[in-house]
């Protein structure tokens, strides 16, 4: 038996899970907020205790060092040594990893090279390396890859309507993201379906603050919303989603911007519900407000089931059909009254939604009604596991 830990780094975050392999018992997980900021917050979860503490925590190396000692302190582990294998959440991987990969310094560096396709991901994810790499480096190392499932998509789906050479020389594409989540969400449905995965068309809806609608047909990605980076598909907590390019120059124009980049700052994190609402990113809030009678909450509301319905309706005529729709991720996962509404406003296709079954928050089932001819089905996303399996893998 060993142990391995999942991390995932963000810009001011650190995630974690702690797993006995090969049996994938759940040890330990928790998460850091607020780093490099004053009152950072490190909780964690184990052996059914809970733990807090508030304290500034400065950088990334801070936090893992910090992660490992309290594992030590309350005796989750005896020392760093019982931790043997490190798994990595990395956004993009671009063209170069299709599938996870063991780091070495020199897919390090190709990490960082591709923060140019996600610029606010990337950096963050090889901090996290490097500081683990730091505290130690002798164990194995693995990096888990966004955008890896979606190197299955046809060129009709991964291309834009533009000069062919723009691919060919600089790699501009559709790559996707949240690939971990959509893979394991659509495998764990073939099993729910009692369906060969292989046999399988599934349309997966990854929404939470950031939000993806994925088709996959025998457990491969065809097509997925987000593209190039991950501003683009359906709207968001924070970014646009799908947008006239044509609109930039024009908004650019009425708003004095120069710089591209400050343009590009506004559509990733000052638009979705937040710029629509003008009350927050967070669904809650804005379902909120929408119930108190802010008529811009209730637009952005109906707006994001919008989007999210046309992505749908889009992957049932790519797949020509589909078995199951799914939702997993902080929305999907814990509001019954959206996914009510989205599949209420689409139930041309067959599938009817089960009001009680429906009524839950976070809890695996189906929540379609026996008679719906495409099923409906709540999954709770499970990035972690999918990581920590990569590196027992990766290991062998």
């Amino acid at each position: 038996m060993t142990k391995t830990i999942a991390i995932n780094a963000g810009s001011s975050s650190l995630k974690f899970t702690l797993y006995e392999m090969p049996a994938e018992t759940e040890i330990a997980s928790g998460i850091i907020e607020r780093i490099g900021l004053n009152n950072s917050i490190f909780t964690t979860k184990y052996a059914g205790e809970k733990y807090k503490v508030v304290e500034d925590i400065n950088n990334h190396e801070i936090a893992i060092q910090m992660v490992l000692d309290k594992l030590i302190e309350l005796k989750v582990i005896a020392n760093y040594e019982e931790i043997t294998g490190v798994g990595h959440r990395v956004v993009a991987g671009g063209e170069i990893f299709k599938d996870s990969a063991l780091i070495t310094d020199e897919v390090l560096a190709q990490i960082e090279s591709l923060a140019e396709f996600a610029p606010l991901h990337n950096p963050a994810n090889a901090t996290g390396i490097k500081a683990f790499k730091k505290l130690l480096p002798e164990i194995t190392s693995v990096a888990v890859f966004d955008t890896s499932f979606h190197t299955t998509m046809p060129k009709e789906n991964y291309l834009y309507s533009l000069p062919m050479e723009y691919y060919t020389d600089f790699a501009a594409r559709k790559y996707g993201a949240h690939g971990t989540s959509h893979k394991y969400v659509s495998e764990r449905a073939a099993e729910m379906l009692g369906k060969p995965l292989e046999e399988t068309k599934i349309i997966t809806c990854h929404l939470g603050n950031g939000g993806s609608i994925t088709a996959v047909k025998g457990g491969k990605s065809i097509d997925t919303s987000m593209g190039f980076t991950p501003l683009a598909g359906i709207t968001m907590g924070t970014r646009t989603g799908d947008i006239d390019a044509s609109l930039l120059p024009f908004l650019m124009d009425k708003l004095n911007i120069t710089d591209i980049n400050d343009m590009v700052y506004i559509l990733n994190n000052k638009s979705g519900l937040l710029g629509l609402s003008h009350v927050s990113s967070d669904m809650r809030d804005v379902e909120e407000a929408a119930e108190k009678g802010n008529e811009d909450a209730q637009t952005a509301l109906d707006i994001f089931y919008n989007r999210v319905q046309k992505y749908i309706g889009q992957y049932f005529a790519i797949l020509n059909g589909a078995d199951a729709i799914v939702f997993t991720a902080g929305i999907g996962e814990n509001s019954p009254e959206t996914r009510q509404i989205i599949i209420d406003g689409m139930n041309w296709f067959g599938a009817e939604i089960d009001a009680e079954a429906n009524n839950v928050r976070g809890k695996e089932r189906i929540i379609s009604t026996p008679e719906s001819k495409v099923k409906v089905l709540l999954i709770p996303t499970d990035e972690e596991i999918m990581i920590a399996r990569d590196v027992e893998r990766l290991r062998a």
